[in-house]
């Protein structure tokens, strides 16, 4: 992977300038910058078109917007155009395997926009704008924040982990219209705050970070109908939740025996087994890591997983035990400001 480059988004409002280009050395796993920061307002997470030829940023300001970036044969990045987000505050966004759409969640505003992607990689007016409505017991949860949106491996299944409602609300692509389809949902323990969702690569099970409840959910997934149903869901702490606790990031390693996930405050990723039989998870251990850690992310070979600190604007290299699951801190250390995303784009 001589040819891999990490992305990383960034807040844009203690010193970044926007979104920072890495070289990823697959031996040690350590990061080089390859080019220079491309200016952006408050890109704050990052997906990658399925040719692997185009970027797109989330720009989560109160009027929220969408970018589109064109990567080149060095990593550097070339601006192509932007849309407006029709919400506020948009925090996540993922192309569908066609490459034809691009999905945003707006987190502020509760809405779900879809917008078309051209064969140069811009993005055109937005197919679809929809408003989530509802709410949950917690005071923080008086209306819709929608926070992350994932695609089944079918391409037909988009899932929308909405923190204020309690849900993942599902929603059918229609793919030659550009447009969502209400599919269903599943519902959250009360006040658990879904966060991020990530599937399992046997394309049976799905797995669900919960923020303000700090718990993960191992879920059942059917692809037949795109329905959800939980399997279990352990505490991603040692104790009960403290006042300054939230989690934030979810991914199933490579080789579908981990999950991990990411603890604010408490500065720590934990790691959980995966019975292949079942899909239900069990703790396996807590590692430290540098605050607050928002995003990580594993390398495509599994080899390592980087830690983004966004208080301590450093990123952290730790490599994985395959057998076991555990991370060791290999001392490759990255100053990133307001590291909020990392995401991997082999070439």
């Amino acid at each position: 992977m001589a040819d891999t480059y990490v992305y990383a988004g960034t807040y844009t409002r203690k010193g970044s300038v926007g979104i920072y280009p890495f070289q990823f050395n697959s031996t040690d796993g350590s990061l080089e910058p390859v080019a220079e920061p491309v200016p952006a307002s408050n890109p704050s997470f990052l997906a990658i078109h399925p040719t692997g030829k185009y970027l797109y940023a989330a720009n989560e300001d109160d009027v929220g917007a969408v970018t589109a970036y064109e990567i080149g044969s060095g990593g550097g990045l070339t601006h192509l155009n932007e849309q407006p987000s029709h919400g506020a505050a948009p925090c996540h966004l993922m192309c569908d395997a066609t490459g034809a759409f691009l999905i945003v969640a707006n987190y502020t505003s509760g809405t779900v926009s879809v917008y078309p992607t051209g064969s140069d990689g811009r993005l055109g007016e937005a197919t679809e704008k929809i408003q989530h409505s509802g709410s949950s017991i917690l005071e923080r949860q008086q209306g819709p924040y929608a926070h992350s949106v994932n695609i089944d491996a079918q391409n037909r299944f988009a899932y929308l982990a909405d923190l204020g409602m309690d849900q993942v609300v599902i929603y059918e692509i229609e793919i030659n219209r550009g447009k969502l389809r209400p599919a269903g949902y599943l519902d959250t323990a009360p006040g658990a705050g879904p966060r991020h969702f990530d599937f399992h690569p046997n394309g049976k099970n799905a797995y669900l970070i919960n923020e303000i409840g700090c718990t993960m959910s191992a879920l059942s997934y059917d692809p037949k109908f795109g329905s959800l149903e939980e399997i279990n869901t352990l505490s991603t702490l040692p104790g009960e939740v403290e006042q300054g606790f939230s989690t934030a990031d979810v991914h199933v390693h490579p080789n579908g025996k981990f999950v991990y996930g990411s603890n604010r405050g408490h500065n720590t990723i934990a790691c959980y087994s995966i019975d292949e039989a079942t899909g239900a998870i069990e703790f396996v251990a807590r590692t430290d890591v540098e605050p607050v850690p928002r995003n990580f992310a594993i390398d495509p070979s599994g080899s390592f997983l980087l830690s983004a600190g966004s208080n301590s604007n450093k990123t952290t290299t730790f490599a994985i035990d395959r057998d076991t699951g555990a991370l060791s801190p290999t001392g490759a250390v990255t100053d990133i400001p307001e590291c909020v995303c990392l995401l991997f784009v082999p070439q």
